[in-house]
């Protein structure tokens, strides 16, 4: 984890929604929904917080033509090859580089967006540059870096005058889900299976491998999480319902079975471990069936 030494001051969303709404810097509404502006004379992110008046740029960085799709859930922007260059070219200091976001030039939140080779952390919303041209030209509106844990504040990105301007636009998606997509993405860590016993039946999380620990909220949680850049969560009960989950996986792709949490703190009914032998044996003669890589773990 980064040293606490190089964090910048914080920025909650109550300040930032204060020292935007009361900035005069943004022009009369001009109908052009949602999009991504610079600050006008580059205002680095420790000085945003102090500001009662921040002016915008003339011309966004992202603006609606340049958004194909924004998930909901994700708050993923998958963007015009031409928009994908223009952010991936930017020059992002390891400070950040501040953005504003607005709807019709009405400033609705800010944050920054930020170098992934960056060892200073941040408690602001962020936009990671892309590390490539390559596709998916996605980038996300993260909180916090370098994770999420670094936050601090509400969750500015549900506001509801963004999600209108990008449904009206026809940009919005609610969310991706495993019965929509042909193929799971490859994973540079592999794929982790969990499973647990609750009302009598078996249930499943197989997520996207990871060096930290999960938690038992984000192992046990019923909501599906996919993300196209390349993050996996899915939930489902039953013994053929993770079979057709794991038949999507690539072929060769290594997936790692855990009998339990590698840190668990909260205090729960639910416990995380192997099903039977027989269950084990049906899952694993099924994983090598399509070609996985299935690792059991010994309790």
């Amino acid at each position: 984890m980064k040293d606490h030494s190089g964090r910048i001051a914080a920025v909650t969303t109550a300040v930032m929604v204060c020292v935007l709404v009361i900035s005069s810097g943004c022009c009369a509404p001009d109908n052009e929904g949602f999009a991504i502006y610079l600050t006008e004379g580059d205002i680095s992110p420790a000085q945003m917080p102090a500001l009662g008046h921040v002016d915008i740029a003339e011309q966004p960085v992202i603006a609606m033509n340049d958004i194909i799709t924004y998930n909901a859930q994700t708050h993923e922007m998958k963007l015009t090859a031409s928009a994908f260059g223009r952010i991936s070219e930017l020059e992002v200091p390891v400070e950040g580089k501040s953005f504003v976001v607005c709807v019709d030039r009405e400033p609705i939140y800010s944050g920054a967006f930020w170098t992934p080779i960056s060892s200073m952390a941040f408690e602001g919303v962020t936009i990671w540059q892309p590390f490539s041209f390559e596709e998916p030209h996605i980038v996300s509106i993260e909180l916090g870096y370098p994770s999420s844990s670094f936050y601090g504040g509400e969750d500015p990105r549900d506001n509801p005058e963004i999600m209108g301007a990008l449904e009206q636009a026809g940009k919005l998606v609610a969310g991706l889900s495993v019965d929509a997509v042909d193929e799971l993405p490859h994973s540079m860590k592999g794929y982790e299976l969990y499973s647990w016993s609750e009302d009598g039946q078996w249930h499943f999380t197989l997520i996207t491998g990871t060096d930290r620990s999960k938690t038992l909220e984000e192992v046990t949680s019923h909501e599906d999480y996919m993300s196209e850049a390349g993050w996996v969560q899915v939930h489902v009960a039953g013994v053929d319902a993770i079979k057709a989950v794991l038949g999507k996986l690539p072929e060769g792709e290594e997936v790692s079975w855990l009998a339990g949490l590698r840190e668990q703190t909260e205090e729960t009914d639910i416990d995380i471990q192997l099903p039977p032998e027989p269950t084990i044996y049906t899952i694993r003669e099924h994983a090598g069936q399509c070609g996985l890589d299935l690792m059991v773990q010994t309790p």
